[in-house]
């Protein structure tokens, strides 16, 4: 797998002229903000070595390199997700290129259903910490030093300082922003009720079907991590209505613009 790892940074390396030490992950119908990227260079995942190739409607699949907030920035438009049939490895692949290629900060937004009962459809909810119900580990197997240590601290999964500062932004501009705590499972299927209730019992405000297992890695690999989550559907007994695929497209597209102005923003004032 090192192997593998450092010969797609070598790749990467030698594609572009500048090597961006911020990443962004861009989520279910949230592709969007690489409209806002300028000085565009896009690759294709099919292009890059050892690279997995996103099956989800709603992802792309490409690399964008460009600026963004007055920074370079590489942002993944198309994730990977464990319900398509990849290991924990591979659907974590991207991150540990991106830490051989020198990134230091790590920003993720997600699609999520809200067991919160103060949040409504089109919410943006800034993540405060994860629970982990995957049931396999990214860190499983062998631990390669070169990438982190064997058992890393997740206090501060999600910076403090980066959240600071998006609340700050969000206050600035009257932006409702939502807090809390993101529940990450390994889907394809949406929840049940009672799932939604359990979740909720445990400490979840959200849940979805991705996030978690990168930002484990991004932790590992010592990076600055900053995820939202789009709230578009609710999971609160009374709410529940069926969801589709298409809804949950159709919601993260009308929080995008506001979500893309908070993280742009971040983005502007990291040092």
């Amino acid at each position: 797998m090192l192997e593998k790892i450092q010969e797609t940074a070598a790749f990467i390396r030698n594609s572009v002229p500048v090597v961006p030490q911020i990443a962004i992950i861009l989520g279910t119908g949230l592709g969007e903000l690489v409209h806002e990227i300028t000085d565009k260079r896009d690759i294709p995942y099919e292009s890059i070595p050892n690279f997995p190739v996103s099956t989800v409607e709603g992802h792309s699949g490409k690399l964008i390199f460009g600026k963004l907030g007055g920074k370079d920035v590489i942002a993944m438009q198309g994730r990977f997700h464990y319900y398509e049939g990849y290991t924990m490895q591979e659907v974590t692949f991207p991150i540990r290129v991106f830490q051989l290629l020198g990134v230091r900060y790590l920003f993720v937004s997600n699609a999520a259903g809200g067991m919160n009962g103060s949040f409504d459809i089109g919410d943006i909810m800034l993540i405060d910490d994860h629970i982990n119900t995957f049931p396999e580990h990214p860190l499983h197997g062998k631990n390669y030093n070169e990438l982190g240590t064997r058992f890393p601290d997740m206090s501060n999964a999600y910076d403090k300082e980066l959240r600071l500062m998006a609340m700050e932004i969000a206050r600035e501009n009257n932006i409702k922003l939502q807090h809390g705590v993101y529940v990450g499972t390994q889907g394809p299927t949406f929840e049940t009720p009672a799932e939604y209730n359990w979740f909720r019992i445990i400490g979840g405000d959200a849940v979805g079907m991705s996030t978690v297992p990168e930002v484990i890695v991004a932790n590992h690999a010592k990076m600055k991590v900053m995820a939202f989550s789009i709230i578009t559907d609710i999971g609160i007994i009374g709410k529940i209505v069926e969801v589709t695929h298409e809804d949950v497209q159709e919601a993260a597209k009308i929080a995008q613009p506001k979500m893309a102005y908070i993280m742009q923003e971040v983005i502007n004032r990291i040092n």
